[in-house]
């Protein structure tokens, strides 16, 4: 009996998997047929219906690592590069074939380098030449983004040098500022310190002349009271008016005047003695 029960139920798991097979199978060609008609839709350039088709025939098998890896194509030629990495990284994990594999990488790191995220593109080129060591276009694309990612990294080095410069002269330009600022307020505070000095000086000049003016104005007054309080008058010096002759020079003038009279009295007296001219002619 137990041997009987064994057989039967042997039998009924052979025949369920016999059937989980053939389902197998069946979706599997239908996703196949969805993904053969996604292909012709797309080469008549119906990119929607092709989209929609490609994913029903994903949704169907799951071993069908062609129909990610076509949509993939579809979306990258679309530049649609967020959507293509997606797909090319499921055809990538659902092929079971390394050619296929190598595909799916290849094209992945063909989507990094349009992304310019060139390590990762590296990385899945690699991942590519595992499945295929001889692909010379994936080794081609290799070296490329390892060159990309050689002056990528250059550039960012140069670009932090740059950086730390700019920020060494912009800390430069903070401590000549501050160092300016502190100048200008110690002037500012000699300027002030000059202007109380001079103003202090101006005041003491100020004072002094206030002094002086009331040293002026005592002496002034002093002046003025002198004389009301009977104090003794400064001499002068008489000095003669004009026009008006000293005593000195009327007798030096008498003096000459009467030298004057003198000569001239002498004149008039030589002349009497010699009396009239005489005629030496003969009076005939």
């Amino acid at each position: 009996m137990g041997k009987i029960v064994f057989i039967l139920f042997f039998i009924g798991f052979v025949s369920f998997a016999q059937e989980e097979e053939k389902e197998r199978e069946q979706a599997l060609d239908e996703s196949k047929n969805l993904t053969w008609e996604a292909n012709k839709e797309l080469s008549e350039d119906n990119f929607v219906d092709a989209e929609v088709d490609y994913r029903k025939a994903i949704a169907k098998s799951d071993e069908n690592s062609a129909a990610p890896y076509n949509l993939a194509n579809a979306y990258y030629n679309k530049e649609t590069y967020s959507e293509a990495f997606g797909r090319y990284k499921q055809a990538g994990e659902l092929a079971t074939d390394k050619a296929d594999k190598h595909r799916a990488y290849h094209n992945m790191g063909n989507v990094f380098m349009k992304r310019k995220e060139y390590q990762k593109a590296v990385e899945a080129y690699k991942e590519a030449l595992r499945n295929d060591p001889k692909d010379e276009e994936t080794r081609y694309n290799l070296a490329l983004a390892k060159k990309m990612l050689e002056k990528e990294q250059e550039q960012n080095d140069q670009n932090q040098d740059n950086k730390d410069q700019e920020d060494k002269n912009d800390q430069k330009d903070e401590n000549e500022d501050k160092k300016d600022g502190d100048n200008k307020e110690e002037n500012q505070d000699q300027d002030k310190k000059d202007e109380g000095d001079k103003g202090d000086e101006g005041d003491k000049n100020e004072e002094q002349k206030d002094e002086n003016k009331e040293g002026e104005g005592d002496e002034k007054e002093e002046q003025k009271k002198q004389p009301d309080q009977g104090d003794k008058p400064q001499e002068q010096q008489q000095q003669p008016r004009p026009n008006q002759l000293s005593k000195q020079q009327v007798q030096n003038l008498l003096e000459a005047m009467q030298n004057e009279e003198k000569k001239v009295q002498e004149k008039i007296d030589a002349q009497k003695v010699k009396g009239v001219k005489v005629k030496n002619e003969k009076d005939w």
